[in-house]
């Protein structure tokens, strides 16, 4: 039950992100006094309408995304005489791409939030795991405990071996295998300083003879919990990893697919291999059932991450297929202006409707292959 109320939840929440992702052409759009036709939460069937404005609003039956129709979004459009001062093509570049480049920005303030408030909560993955001079436990080397003897205990934090200081506990290894005999150890327990003399013990390793006092480093934490100032920047600072994984996620994606064919075939599944919005929420419910929601969160807020980086790229008909449009219109006469020509006028879509459905089959050819996959051979939470 607890799976199906997580996956249940989790599909909520894509669908909240993807009508957030219209919400935003909308708002940025009417902000700049474009006409904005229609606006509906959900696809298929009307449920419910209404009008405010020059706007109709509305609930689609089925849950998943929703859209919102500019006037004048391309020139393929019809316009009607009221509508033709407000058309979105006679805007100025810059607007359209802020228009056009709004859902993404949603999706990121979304992920942000609720990278925000784990970092408050629950606490945000450790980004650069440092293991800090604190013991952990004493153990024995071989027939001597050099650490234990001379009192060192689980909880101390090492300041320096000799004349060495330890600020990480790489520094306090090389200090220890470089030492040799009774050697000062300065550590701190509590809030008290103490110097014990340790007898370093030598043992060989690896042919070499080193160091060695039988201390192990406390593991470093897992996940970092913020003040509400703190988590501002850790927000940030997790966001541009993440960011920076799904570029290279993108980058490996045409690699990545013979694995999931092969996945598709029976061979086993490696969780590097794309997934679809089916296998994500089967992740969420994984998540939910055992409890997880700062996994579920952490999933959620990577997903609208990758859907901000995806619908940029410059590939028709996705939001940045269109700023990629804006942007060579503007160039183009740039360069006839430059050879004392007119400007050439808004780009006849007509002439990119083939590269546009060869896309529109592939990313569907795409989509059908993950969806199989992520239904006969699923990733799992490890």
């Amino acid at each position: 039950m607890a799976y199906v109320i997580g996956v249940t939840l989790f599909v909520a929440g894509l669908c909240v992100s993807l009508a957030l992702h219209e919400a935003g052409h909308l708002l940025s759009a009417r902000a700049f006094g474009m006409r904005v036709r229609r606006f509906f939460v959900g696809r298929g069937p009307t449920v419910f309408s209404f009008r405010r404005g020059d706007t109709e609003y509305g609930l689609k039956a089925l849950p998943i995304g929703g859209f919102c129709e500019i006037a004048g979004m391309t020139t393929l459009d019809d316009l009607t005489e009221d509508e033709r001062p407000r058309a979105m093509w006679r805007h100025p570049a810059w607007r359209r791409t802020v228009v056009m480049a709004s859902g993404a920005v949603t999706h990121v303030l979304l992920a942000m939030a609720i990278l925000y408030g784990l970092a408050v909560s629950a606490g945000l993955p450790n980004l650069h795991p440092v293991a800090e001079p604190v013991v952990a436990s004493t153990t024995c080397p071989a027939t001597t405990c050099p650490a234990a003897d001379a009192g060192i205990r689980a909880g101390d934090r090492i300041l320096a071996v000799g004349a060495t200081a330890t600020p990480l506990w790489s520094d306090v290894l090389a200090a220890v295998q470089s030492a040799s005999g009774p050697t000062a150890v300065t550590v701190r327990r509590g809030g008290t300083t103490l110097t014990l003399t340790v007898d370093v013990a030598r043992v060989t390793r690896g042919g070499a003879r080193v160091g060695m006092i039988g201390a192990t480093a406390q593991a470093p934490p897992a996940s970092l919990r913020y003040g509400p100032v703190d988590a501002a920047g850790a927000t940030v600072a997790y966001t541009g990893d993440l960011f920076g994984r799904t570029f290279a996620q993108l980058i490996a994606f045409p690699q990545r697919l013979p694995a999931v064919v092969a996945a598709i075939g029976g061979a086993e599944r490696s969780p590097d291999t794309p997934i679809s919005m089916v296998g994500a929420s089967r992740l969420g419910g994984e998540a939910a059932e055992r409890g997880l929601w700062e996994v579920f969160l952490l999933l959620l807020a990577s997903l609208n991450l990758f859907m901000a980086v995806f619908n940029l790229l410059p590939l028709l008909p996705l939001d940045g297929g269109h700023i990629m449009v804006i942007w060579f219109e503007r160039a183009r006469d740039a360069l006839r202006r430059l050879r004392g020509l007119p400007a050439a006028g808004p780009i006849d879509f007509t002439r990119l409707y083939p590269v546009t459905m060869a896309l529109v089959l592939i990313g569907g050819a795409v989509m059908l292959l993950t969806v199989t996959a992520d239904v006969v051979n699923p990733i799992r939470l490890s």
